[in-house]
């Protein structure tokens, strides 16, 4: 399989990351994904940046892969062209790039300025973006997202019947949807980047003041987050008697508008609430044992009166200094159009991926009824170039070779990338598998350190959950504790006392979602899910990033 995802990795920018890109990408990408989409998406990812100023299209290479990397099969991220945006942009440093991504993983390596790295025309350009950030206070002003957001609706609306579409018709309409993709995966990374602006004020200004402890609270509360949705319809569908008509009616009505969700949406190979909708019915069965202090649309309003009392106190404390207190308010009131602004970015990338799964799923069905593949999923395995293949005489050629790629696909998912590297990777023969990783147990008394991702404190008994599809061990109160934070995990918060996560950083998508639902988190929490004993009482503290495990787990719990 690797030769059909693994890609060239650059020697100008030598640093790749699993951080962030882990979170989406979780499992190691399949060969049609990398074939067709992955392509497009480094495209867009090049087209965002030279949209705001930050490099030159030369800059990289014509022909090959840079900012997006595949090794072993798993998706890694450019940490050096990252890093060097943050070098570039005024204002901004390196450092603050990783701890706004990258979270507090150990092993990243500290940024080596290269020839070519400093470009006093380019940091000018960047200057006049970043001005026209802090002009947009409301997501409305930001008018192409809601353009995209009604387009990727307008695709779902409008689904064509698949069973009037050829084989090679279905094919077409998946091609059909790249350049759109590329579209809108730029200007994910274009605001992605840009939130960057004023999340970097926000904090280096509570840093010079002393107050770091304001930062996570005023990136709190915003409303507007896309992302938070579902999780607010799943609420009020927990509310419902299960076996009503008006449940059933309101679970019809939560699927069309949010099938597109699920675990690893990047991939048009995962399950979504569409394809699979029990994921979405456990979470909603977590949900109705929770009592209605739970409900998520309340914490967010206490998160939101939160927000506005602890900007007014940074805002006060620099208040004889007129160009800082001018500059932080305007960071303050942007920020509320650029956090939403990013997951709805998202959102809208999401809803294209699905639309471009379901024709794929509906071609990989009827290949399994011509006992062509095993699955559906398996048309997944097929690369772009063998397509005319598949659509000829004889497709059951490809079945073995099918088979070989995903048996090569499930070995590697068994294994754990390394985390980072700078040049030359390590074998992936050579990875742990995940069954062998041991980590010592913390005992009474003992801490884990992470990232502050919501601030707070909870007490409750640790639920370690490995797989999103099967949350049926976490009861109301308990703390969830996590290896990703992807989307399908945030519906699992809402019942949650706390939330602890192996992974993630202060600009990731699920952490943004979990300020907005209100529930104490920590991430970047290094090897939690080994570390944390299941059924230990434990204690989160949102604000500091700190875990203690309170009390070991009774025989009984």
């Amino acid at each position: 399989m690797f030769a059909t995802t693994d890609t060239v990795l650059s020697e100008r920018f030598p640093v790749y990351t699993r951080a962030n890109v882990g979170e989406v990408f979780p499992d190691p990408v399949v060969p049609l994904t990398r074939s067709t989409y992955l392509w497009e998406s480094e495209l867009g990812w090049r087209d965002a940046y030279a949209r705001m100023g930050a490099f030159e299209l030369d800059e990289f290479p014509s022909d090959e892969f840079c900012i997006l990397g595949v090794n072993g099969g798993y998706c890694y991220l450019n940490a050096s062209v990252m890093r060097l945006f943050g070098e570039r942009a005024p204002g901004l440093s390196w450092r603050m790039i990783d701890e706004q991504f990258f979270g507090a993983q150990p092993g990243v390596p500290d940024y080596v300025e290269r020839d070519g790295d400093v470009r006093p025309d380019l940091t000018e350009q960047l200057q006049q973006t970043f001005g026209w950030v802090f002009t947009q206070t409301s997501i409305d002003d930001l008018g192409r997202l809601t353009d995209h957001r009604n387009r990727t609706i307008a695709l779902h609306r409008e689904r064509p019947d698949f069973a009037e579409l050829s084989d090679v018709e279905l094919w077409d309409l998946m091609e059909s949807f790249r350049p759109m993709h590329r579209e809108l995966f730029q200007e994910h990374l274009f605001v992605s980047t840009l939130t960057t602006v004023p999340v970097g004020v926000i904090q280096s200004t509570a840093e010079a003041v002393g107050r770091p402890d304001l930062i996570l609270p005023i990136m709190a509360g915003i409303g507007d987050v896309d992302s938070a949705e579902p999780s607010y319809a799943m609420w009020q569908l927990s509310r419902l008697d299960p076996t009503s008509p008006a449940f059933r009616d309101g679970f019809e009505a939560f699927v069309d508008e949010f099938g597109s969700r699920g675990p690893n949406e990047w991939e048009t190979r995962s399950p979504t609430w569409e394809t699979t909708p029990n994921i979405a019915l456990a979470a909603i069965d977590r949900m109705r044992a929770a009592d209605e202090s739970a409900d998520p649309r309340r914490q967010q309003a206490q998160r939101a009166a939160e927000r506005d009392e602890a900007a007014a106190t940074l805002l006060g404390m620099v208040d004889g200094d007129p160009e800082a207190h001018g500059q932080l308010a305007a960071a303050v009131a942007c920020s509320a159009a650029w956090l939403p602004a990013r997951e709805r970015t998202k959102t809208n990338n999401i809803r294209l991926i699905h639309e471009i799964r379901m024709p794929a799923r509906e071609l990989g069905r009827r290949f399994v009824e011509r006992d062509v593949f095993d699955e559906p999923e398996d048309i997944s395995f097929v690369v772009e170039a063998e397509f005319d293949d598949l659509f000829g005489p004889v497709p059951e050629r490809l079945s073995e070779r099918v088979r070989e790629r995903k048996a090569e696909h499930e070995a590697m998912a068994a294994r754990v990338p390394e985390f980072v590297f700078a040049g030359r990777p390590s074998d992936p023969s050579t990875w742990s598998t995940r069954t062998d990783r041991t980590a010592p147990k913390l005992v009474g008394g003992e801490s884990i350190q992470g990232f502050p991702g919501c601030p707070g404190v909870s007490e409750g008994r640790a639920r370690v959950i490995l797989d999103s599809h099967d949350p049926t061990a976490l009861e109301p109160g308990d703390v969830l504790v996590a290896p990703i934070t992807d989307p399908s995990w945030t519906p699992l918060f809402v019942p949650a006392g706390g939330v602890v996560v192996d992974v993630g950083a202060a600009l990731s998508h699920a952490i943004i979602v979990s300020r907005e639902l209100g529930i104490p988190c920590v991430v970047s929490a290094t090897d939690a899910t080994q570390r944390i004993p299941d059924g230990a009482l434990v204690r989160v503290d949102g604000s500091t990033g700190m875990v203690t495990v309170l009390e070991e787990a009774s025989p009984n719990v």
